[in-house]
């Protein structure tokens, strides 16, 4: 219960920011966040991106990509897991995406997002 209070607050906190700072400020929010010291369990992923999805289903205004990979990563990386936040495009028809990687791997997400999205960013 502890972990989705913290998804929550955490999609508040990104509406806080989204709100008062630059996407530049969000950005290098993101790519500071440090992993804990301690490993994670690799079986922590799927309870995180559970939490999160519960999260964003709860949360009163819709949480769209770039909100759920901030909390995600933010999250998985609390909890001593590696992951980064991917931002892709792709250009006809232009779309804009983010996900999050774990190992490489998308997690929470379609299994062809890498195929379908130029990467131009990992943090």
């Amino acid at each position: 219960m502890m972990l989705l209070y913290r998804a929550l607050f955490a999609l508040f906190l990104y509406d806080v920011l989204n709100t008062f700072c630059a996407f530049e400020t969000m950005y290098s929010t993101v790519k500071n966040w440090k992993v804990t010291r301690e490993p994670g369990d690799r079986g922590a992923v799927e309870g995180i991106c559970t939490t999160v999805n519960y999260a964003c289903a709860l949360y009163p205004k819709q949480a769209l990509c770039l909100q759920r990979s901030f909390v995600t990563t933010y999250m998985l990386r609390r909890h001593g897991i590696a992951a980064r936040m991917v931002l892709g495009a792709q250009v006809l028809p232009f779309k804009a995406h983010a996900w999050v990687e774990v190992e490489g791997r998308a997690i929470n997400e379609r299994a062809d997002v890498q195929a379908i999205y130029g990467i131009w960013e990992r943090c």
